[in-house]
């Protein structure tokens, strides 16, 4: 394998999201992740691995970005 393919990251972050009303009326959703997206070098398409496969709401594919540091 070579190094290129050793060290590529994922670009996206598949989740799985499933929105539902709470008692007050108002909505919310839920976000689990279950995979990753790699965008192709051509940049029209993306491989997308999944470790689970919802049944139900929506898959989004977000930008894998780094999450801020909580404050102490």
């Amino acid at each position: 394998m070579t190094e290129e393919k050793k060290s590529r990251r994922p670009t996206h972050i598949a989740y799985s999201v499933t929105d539902y009303a709470k008692q007050d009326g108002k909505r919310d959703s839920s976000w689990k992740a279950v995979g990753s997206a790699f965008a192709h070098k051509d940049g029209k398409g993306f491989d997308v691995k999944l470790e689970a496969t919802p049944v139900s709401g929506r898959l989004v594919l977000r930008v894998n970005a780094p999450r801020p540091k909580p404050a102490d």
